[in-house]
């Protein structure tokens, strides 16, 4: 990677991958695919919302994912219940040929936002983690991030892929690769939004995958881009640095608070403020909530922390507004409850929903989407931001694919008060057959 310093942010001038193989026996790379598989005589590596480190294998297809033991076949999971899912977004079996157009066979997250541009310029973006793609190639094409574009409105049938940011002839770029310090292992982005016609995404630095769930990251920060996605910068001033001593020029000091605004939800306020939630590395903490005016997005001292009761400038009033464990958390208004919808992973693996009258909450009990017992492979939910009316559509990940699926939820007869504290955890309510056996990766 090579950057530049320039005016408190940092232009990104070219990016180099230089990271390890990122794909595994099964899954886009895997038996069946373009590569050759390796021999798998490492141990397993850790589970985490995007990839992890495996420990050394033989081949490049044995080292950083020796969970994916999935077909790499595209095929869709099989659901009878309120929820339906439509078609793969990504990788094999997809209908927007990602692997030819994009050279993007296997990808995760997908975490999208409405542009906020008019006319022909008006997309939603969507924003994946760890990539690969030609298994092929040294590397298998491993990218830390990429980012795609859609404009179709047409959301009930499935998302169509209109385009992508390129660094070569059908190759969707790495858009933020960090600001390259010793110990950045990937950078990930949690969470997007637009202000005034400019695209902001807050990524984490990820320095270790740790034990399942659980990961080390050294910072998290903001990029941003004045042409729709096609170019972005870094701002050392809204680093949120995770630990000291991390060589940045020009970021803040570390704060208590910055532990829990390493990964990020962004939503609208529909008053004039963005807000984002804030929740720690790995899979298990809490989300606390900030406030700020559009204009003043990346400046951190501009920001207030929901302390409870009201606003407050110190960030270290900020309270608990969803309780843990929030796991790769998406928040938005839905017009058809009426409600503030957060969408994560539980616990137990499944994706469930609160509802809040308002940001700060009082968030309702949770209601399942999706049941960890149909889907145990399932992680990382994010709502589409056109979607409106009965239906809310979204996507979602799985280990043994390692592909985003596009999704859709009959919200009918789910709306709840905020004051209705009660969780409805039955997957009975979802309809899902149960999955008899699926090997999950700290059982390999």
């Amino acid at each position: 990677m090579s950057a530049m310093l320039s005016i408190g942010v940092v232009t990104i001038a070219a990016t180099i991958a230089a990271a390890p193989s990122a794909s595994a026996i099964g899954g886009p790379c895997g038996s069946g695919g373009s590569g050759s598989a390796g021999s798998m005589t490492g141990s397993l590596g850790s589970l985490t919302g995007s990839l992890g480190s495996g420990s050394a294998g033989t081949g490049s297809l044995a080292n950083a994912l020796p969970w994916i033991t999935g077909a790499p076949n595209g095929a869709l999971p099989v659901l009878t219940g309120r929820t339906k899912a439509i078609e793969m977004v990504t990788g094999p079996g997809s209908p927007n040929n990602t692997i030819e157009r994009f050279n993007v066979s296997g990808t995760d997250l997908g975490i999208m936002w409405d542009n906020g541009l008019s006319g022909p310029d008006h997309d939603v973006l969507m924003a994946f983690g760890d990539t690969v793609g030609d298994c092929d190639t040294p590397g298998d094409d491993w990218r830390s991030n990429v980012l795609f574009r859609s404009n179709d409105t047409a959301i009930a049938d499935g998302m169509k892929i209109d385009s992508s940011p390129l660094d070569g002839p059908n190759h969707s770029k790495e858009i933020i690769p960090g600001f390259g310090i010793p110990g950045e292992f990937t950078t990930i982005p949690t969470a997007g939004i637009s202000y005034g016609g400019v695209q902001y995404i807050r990524f984490m630095s990820v320095r270790s995958w740790d034990e399942p769930g659980a990961w080390t990251t050294n910072y998290s920060a903001l990029a941003f881009s004045t042409d729709n996605g096609e170019n972005w910068e870094l701002d050392p001033a809204t680093v949120r640095a995770n630990t000291e001593g991390l060589g940045i020029p020009g970021i803040p000091a570390v704060s208590p608070i910055n532990s829990n605004f390493q990964q990020s939800a962004f939503v609208d306020g529909r008053d004039g403020y963005l807000y984002e939630y804030g929740t720690p590395s790995g899979r298990f903490g809490k989300a606390i909530l900030a406030r700020v005016a559009g204009a003043d997005i990346r400046n951190l001292g501009a920001y207030e922390y929901w302390d409870g009761s009201g606003w407050s400038p110190r960030d270290t009033d900020a309270v608990q507004v969803i309780k843990a464990p929030v796991s790769e958390l998406a928040v938005q208004w839905n017009d058809y409850l009426n409600k503030y919808v957060a969408m994560y992973t539980s616990a137990e693996g499944n994706l469930v929903i609160r509802q809040a009258d308002q940001p700060q909450g009082p968030w309702s009990g949770t209601q399942t989407l999706l049941s960890g017992i149909t889907l145990p492979a399932l992680y990382g939910g994010f709502m589409h931001p056109w979607a409106s009316g009965q239906f809310l559509e979204f996507v979602a990940t799985t280990w043994d694919r390692y592909n985003v699926i596009y999704m859709r939820t009959d919200l009918n007869g789910l709306k709840m008060a905020s004051s209705d504290s009660r969780d409805r955890p039955d997957p009975a309510t979802t309809g899902e057959a149960r999955v008899l056996e699926v090997t999950m990766p700290e059982d390999r």
